[in-house]
C-alpha cells in the first residue's frame, strides 16, 4: 500500500462548500486522500507528518482554461510590448513605452543577428496605447531595408511587416485578401489584419508564433504554470492535432513527471485553411480523445469567429465602435460557423467559441440554439470565450442554454482605458467582462489571461475581477466586480467544469487529483490590490513537488 503523507499548513481554502478550510491535507500517491484536522489525518493507515508547507497557504491548483502553449515559444521572439514582463525562466523585459523605444529594441535585435537573411522577429505591440503615432512598413525599413522584419500585436489579431518582408512573401498591390491594409495609392502599408491576412506572410515566422509549439516551448509552458500555482493548463487552438507527428509530440514530452495538466483543444475553424474535412477531423478527435492520460487531454475544440476589440477587428451590435469605425471582420463566415459547430457537437466534442465582440456572441447563442434544437445534448458546456461585450440578455440566454462564460478579466487592467474613451465608450466599457452579471444570472463563469496576450497568472486574474482598475487607476465598472473568493471559485472549480474535469480537480477533496497551489499569503485576506503579488512558493500535481522560478512575483508585472 502506498505511503500516506500529511502536509499541515498555516490555512488551507479546499473550495469545497463542506468543509471550506482545514489544518491538513493527506496525499496518497497521485491522490488526495483527506483533508482535515492533523490529528483526523494522523490516524489514517501509515500516516507520516511532512511539515514543509507548516507556514505556507495551501489553495486547490489554479486552472486556466483559456491560453496557448505558444506562450512558450514567443520568448525566442523580442519582446516589445508596453509592460514589463517576466519570462517563463525568471528573466525581467523592460516594456517599451514609446514606439521609438519599440523601434530602438529592434534595432539592437538586429545587430545580433548574424544571417542577413533571417527575418528580425518581435511580438507584443500594441500601437493603441500610442495614439497619433504610426508603426508601419515605413517605420519599420528604419530598422532595416534588407531584412524582413514581422512585428506581432498584442492580441494575435494582427501584425505589421516590413517592406522587405512584403517583397519576399509577395504581398503587393495586387494581393485581393481581406485585412491587407493599403493606403490611398493602393500600396501594402504593411500592417495586416486578421488571420487570413497574416497568414500571407506566416513563412517568416513558422515555428515561432504563440500557435506553434515544440518540446522547449511545451516545458517553459509548463515552467510558467509552476510560477503561477497553475497545475492545470489548456492549450486553447492547437494548429498540429490533425497530424501524428504533432500528437506526438504531445505525448512525448507531457508524460507522468510534466509538472501541469494540460487539455488539448483542436483550432477547428477560423485560422485559414485546414488539411482535414470537418466530418474527419471530428473523427479524428474522437479517436485521439482515447489517448488521454492523467497528464494530456485531448478530444476538445476551439472555433474562432471574430477579432480584437482594441484592434477594432471584433464584431459589435449596434451602436458599433465609438468612433464610427467600420464594424470588425468574421475570421469564419456564419455558415461556415454554424456546420464547424454542429460537426463537432454531434461527435461529443467539447466546444470553446471566441467571442470578443457582442455580435459574435449572440451567432454563437443563434447557432448554439439552433444545433440544440436538432441535436439535443445534456450537459455539453460549450463555452462563450473571452464574453467581452456579451449583454446581460445574452447571459440570461446562455443560462437558458446551459453555456460557459470564460470571461478575460485582465483586459480591464491591459486596455481598459482605452475601451473607456476610444473604442466603446464609459457606458458600455463599464459592463464588459461582466463576472457580476453572469454569476447573477446563473452562468458557470472562470477567468482567464489568453496567455502570451496577457502573462499566464491567475491571481493577478483575481486581482483585475476583484477590482476592475485600467492602468490609470479607474474603476471601469464598480457593479461588476465579484468577490475574492467568487473570484477564487473561478479559476479552481469554475475553470474545472468548463473544461468538464470538476471531478477531478477544481477542489482538495478526498479521492480528487493531488493538486495544489503553495502560496506565501492567503488571496482571501490579503487587501483585493495586493492579490496579484503574493509568492507562489511552488505547485503539487499529483503527489509531486514542483518549485517556482520566480523568488517573487513583481507587481508592475502587470503594468
Amino acid at each position: 500500500m502506498e505511503a500516506t503523507t500529511v502536509y499541515p499548513a498555516r490555512t488551507i481554502h479546499t473550495m469545497d462548500p463542506a468543509n471550506p478550510t482545514a489544518e491538513a491535507v493527506a496525499v496518497r500517491g497521485t491522490r488526495i486522500r483527506g483533508v482535515g484536522s492533523v490529528a483526523e489525518l494522523m490516524t489514517l493507515s501509515g500516516a507520516t507528518l511532512d511539515e514543509r508547507y507548516a507556514g505556507a497557504v495551501l489553495i486547490p491548483g489554479l486552472v486556466e482554461a483559456h491560453a496557448h502553449a505558444g506562450s512558450g515559444n514567443v520568448w525566442a521572439s523580442t519582446y516589445v510590448g508596453l509592460v514589463d514582463r517576466t519570462d517563463p525562466g525568471g528573466r525581467h523585459w523592460p516594456g517599451c513605452r514609446t514606439i521609438d523605444a519599440v523601434l530602438d529594441r529592434l534595432r539592437e535585435a538586429e545587430k545580433a543577428l548574424d544571417d542577413p537573411d533571417e527575418p528580425l522577429l518581435a511580438w507584443g505591440l500594441d500601437p493603441i496605447h500610442f495614439p497619433g503615432e504610426s508603426l508601419a512598413a515605413a517605420e519599420l525599413d528604419t530598422v532595416s531595408t534588407s531584412r524582413p522584419i514581422h512585428v506581432l500585436h498584442a492580441s494575435v489579431h494582427a501584425c505589421v511587416v516590413s517592406t522587405a518582408a512584403l517583397r519576399r512573401c509577395g504581398v503587393d498591390a495586387s494581393t485581393p485578401t481581406s485585412g491587407v491594409v493599403k493606403d490611398d495609392s493602393g500600396q501594402p502599408t504593411g500592417q495586416l489584419q486578421e488571420f487570413a491576412a497574416m497568414a500571407l506572410v506566416q513563412d517568416l515566422v513558422r515555428g515561432s508564433g504563440p500557435l506553434d509549439i515544440n518540446a522547449d516551448a511545451l516545458r517553459a509552458f509548463a515552467q510558467d504554470a509552476v510560477n503561477t500555482g497553475t497545475t492545470t493548463l489548456t492549450d486553447l487552438g492547437s494548429m498540429v492535432l490533425m497530424d501524428d507527428e504533432g500528437v506526438d509530440l504531445y505525448r512525448s514530452v507531457v508524460g507522468p513527471d510534466f509538472p501541469a495538466r494540460l487539455n488539448v483543444f483542436h483550432f477547428g475553424a477560423g485560422v485559414g485553411e485546414v488539411s482535414r474535412t470537418l466530418p474527419e477531423a471530428a473523427e479524428r478527435l474522437t479517436r485521439l480523445r482515447e489517448l488521454s492520460t492523467p497528464t494530456l487531454r485531448f478530444g476538445n475544440v476551439k472555433l474562432m469567429l471574430d477579432g480584437s476589440i482594441q484592434g477594432f477587428t471584433a464584431r459589435l451590435l449596434e451602436p458599433g465602435y465609438l468612433g464610427d469605425q467600420p464594424n470588425g471582420m468574421w475570421n469564419v463566415s456564419p455558415e461556415e460557423f454554424r456546420e464547424a459547430f454542429e460537426t463537432f457537437h454531434r461527435a461529443g466534442s467539447l466546444i470553446h467559441v471566441h467571442c470578443n465582440g457582442d455580435q459574435a456572441t449572440q451567432l454563437f447563442l443563434d447557432t448554439l440554439e439552433a444545433v440544440l434544437t436538432v441535436a439535443p445534448r445534456p450537459d455539453h458546456r460549450h463555452t462563450c470565450t473571452h464574453s467581452q461585450l456579451s449583454t446581460t440578455a445574452q447571459y440570461r440566454r446562455m443560462a437558458a442554454l446551459g453555456a460557459c462564460a470564460n470571461i478575460f478579466a485582465n483586459h480591464i487592467w491591459s486596455w481598459g482605458d482605452q475601451h473607456l474613451d476610444v473604442t466603446v465608450g464609459p457606458d458600455r466599457a463599464r459592463r464588459m467582462n461582466a463576472a457580476a452579471t453572469a454569476l447573477r444570472h446563473g452562468v458557470p463563469i472562470s477567468l482567464h489571461s489568453d496567455s502570451p496576450i496577457t502573462p499566464l497568472g491567475p491571481l493577478h486574474t483575481i486581482k483585475h475581477a476583484v477590482t476592475r482598475l485600467t492602468m490609470s487607476g479607474r474603476v471601469m465598472g464598480e457593479h461588476e466586480r465579484i468577490g475574492a473568493r467568487e473570484a477564487l471559485e473561478a479559476v479552481t472549480l469554475g475553470s474545472a467544469y468548463m473544461l468538464k474535469m470538476d471531478h477531478e480537480v477544481g477542489s482538495l477533496e478526498s479521492g480528487k487529483l493531488a493538486d495544489i497551489a503553495v502560496l506565501s499569503d492567503d488571496p482571501l485576506e490579503v487587501p483585493p490590490q495586493e492579490i496579484g503579488a503574493i509568492q507562489v512558493l511552488g505547485t503539487v500535481v499529483g503527489g509531486r513537488h514542483h518549485s517556482s522560478r520566480i523568488p517573487a512575483p513583481a507587481e508592475d508585472a502587470h503594468r
